[in-house]
């Protein structure tokens, strides 16, 4: 019986080292402390293997970056312990069947105009600091109140947060879905339609519900008269529009998991679509870094 007490013994060790190592417990503890995350019993194992996946592929992502195989790190963040379907079903909120049918016209670069080989909007002051949706699938909704508080600086001069939570709560009838998801064009045509957009401090963030819409004219900070559509798939024309006016509402698709964990560096993902498109975003600049062997054309996106 001794060779079979010896083998249990050397069994359990193995098993107890696997299922525990001090500096995992300790990285596991701190983040959840830094971002408030509690789990009943049953969750918290399960919550706990997810997040050790997610930073097994982080920690080799970024070994291969210091390896020269990408151009852009990862790092752990909030969505740690959620897996890649479950950040996509929850972050990412952008439906184009959703948007009513009305057909726009397509921005044209005025003639006079040359459009720089780079331009950072940020610089000139075209835009608000980054916000954050919370669990609320209404990045289109930041994607288009980005769009405009760049033409109103452009016309004004004056910087001013608009209210993301009047267009989850008040656009539905133009064909949006509140925290479900929605389209920027429709939440252009609200303002359109209602003469106005509350500004941020006015109509607050609520960042995970929809709300009962309480729209009030007396707070609008902007009215739009009208928008123009940017030819699909042309980044020429995506440059242009940029470059000429400002910052321009766009769709992505941010599906993966090194969308999920971006933290710096000019982000390349090799499997992105150019149709499956799933979350609205800001494009507030473009330009060109250089390499050892190359040059790299790359855009500056604002998200949420």
């Amino acid at each position: 019986m001794l060779p079979l007490l010896v083998l249990m013994l050397c069994l359990n060790a193995v098993l107890s080292a696997i299922t525990s190592d001090p500096t995992l417990d300790q990285h596991w503890e701190l983040w959840k402390n830094r971002y408030n995350k509690t789990y009943n019993q049953r969750e918290e194992g399960w919550r706990r293997t997810v997040w050790k996946k997610n930073l097994r592929k982080i920690e080799l992502h970024n070994l291969e970056h210091s390896m020269g195989k990408h151009s852009f790190t990862l790092g752990m963040n909030h969505f740690g312990d959620l897996t890649n379907e479950e950040f996509r079903q929850m972050m990412n909120g952008y439906k184009p069947r959703a948007e009513k049918k009305v057909k726009r016209l397509l921005f044209t670069k005025p003639n006079f105009l040359n459009v720089p080989s780079s331009v950072d909007w940020r610089e000139s002051g075209y835009v608000t600091p980054v916000k954050d949706q919370g669990q609320c699938g209404s990045c289109w909704a930041f994607s288009a109140t980005g769009s405009m508080e760049g033409q109103l600086y452009r016309m004004t001069s004056r910087l001013v947060s608009l209210s993301e939570q009047n267009l989850v709560d008040c656009s539905g009838p133009e064909g949006n879905y509140g925290c479900n998801g929605g389209w920027m064009n429709n939440a252009f045509q609200y303002v359109m339609d209602h003469g106005g957009l509350d500004s941020e401090s006015s109509y607050p963030l609520q960042t995970d519900s929809d709300m009962p819409c309480s729209y009030d004219p007396s707070y609008s900070a902007i009215n739009l008269t009208g928008y123009d559509n940017v030819v699909s798939g042309s980044e020429e024309s995506l440059m242009e529009a940029v470059g000429s006016v400002g910052p321009v509402s766009v769709a992505i698709d941010a599906g993966h998991i090194s969308f999920q964990f971006y933290q710096s560096g000019i982000y390349y993902e090799p499997d992105c679509s150019s149709e499956d498109l799933d979350h609205g975003v800001l494009v507030v600049g473009y330009g060109t870094a250089q390499n050892l062997l190359s040059e790299e054309n790359y855009w500056i996106v604002k998200n949420r």
